[in-house]
């Protein structure tokens, strides 16, 4: 789950000595923000969204923006892994918005890819494809083809759930010319048969 928006708040020293084992975070805010990522990270999500959410709490207290943004992350992880989109999508805008004050892209290319996974899961196709070219312009923008093709597949994949299989092929067409131009021929020929299939009705 490492993304650039939680490693804001992870910056600190090391606590593997032995004589730092059994010491929690002296800040309390911090040592529930780090609980509730332990309990995330073993799919102990109802103690996730305790910890998290009192971690945002005291961030809010303390004014603290990096904290909020990365606790309302968090807590967008944690809806996400329940299935509850909208909580999800409340959490990610709150970190975005902050993000966008903090003049951060990266996180905003994170917490972009999150937003593909929250629309793709309300069904809201549209959505979830605005979101993914998006991405892709950043990609295009970055000369970051590995990350196009990647982003590629995804859109292939919302395309197909949305039923309009003619898109999905036309993104898998994409994906086979990018691999064609690295001189990837068997790849290529992958994409270029699955765009078939789809158009054969397969």
């Amino acid at each position: 789950m490492s993304n650039p928006i939680q490693n804001l708040n992870s910056i600190g020293p090391m606590t593997g000595d032995s004589d730092d084992k059994n010491k929690k975070p002296a800040d309390p805010v911090k040592a529930d923000y780090e609980e509730g990522k332990r309990f995330l990270d073993n799919g102990n999500l109802s103690q996730a969204a305790i910890s998290l959410h009192n971690a945002l709490l005291g961030y809010e207290e303390k004014g603290d923006k990096t904290g909020i943004a990365n606790a309302a992350n968090q807590l967008g992880h944690v809806c996400l892994a329940k299935g509850d989109f909208t909580g999800a999508e409340n959490h990610y805008k709150r970190a975005w918005d902050l993000c966008i004050e903090f003049d951060d892209p990266m996180s905003l290319m994170a917490l972009s890819s999150k937003f593909v996974e929250v629309y793709r899961g309300q069904k809201n196709y549209g959505k979830a494809v605005e979101a993914c070219f998006d991405i892709l312009d950043t990609h295009q923008n970055n000369n970051n083809p590995r990350g196009s093709v990647e982003l590629l597949e995804t859109l292939a994949g919302i395309y197909i759930e949305a039923e309009e299989p003619a898109k999905a092929a036309d993104a898998y067409r994409t994906i086979a010319s990018i691999h064609r131009n690295f001189k990837h021929a068997a790849t290529a020929d992958e994409f270029e048969q699955k765009a078939k299939e789809l158009e054969a009705g397969a």
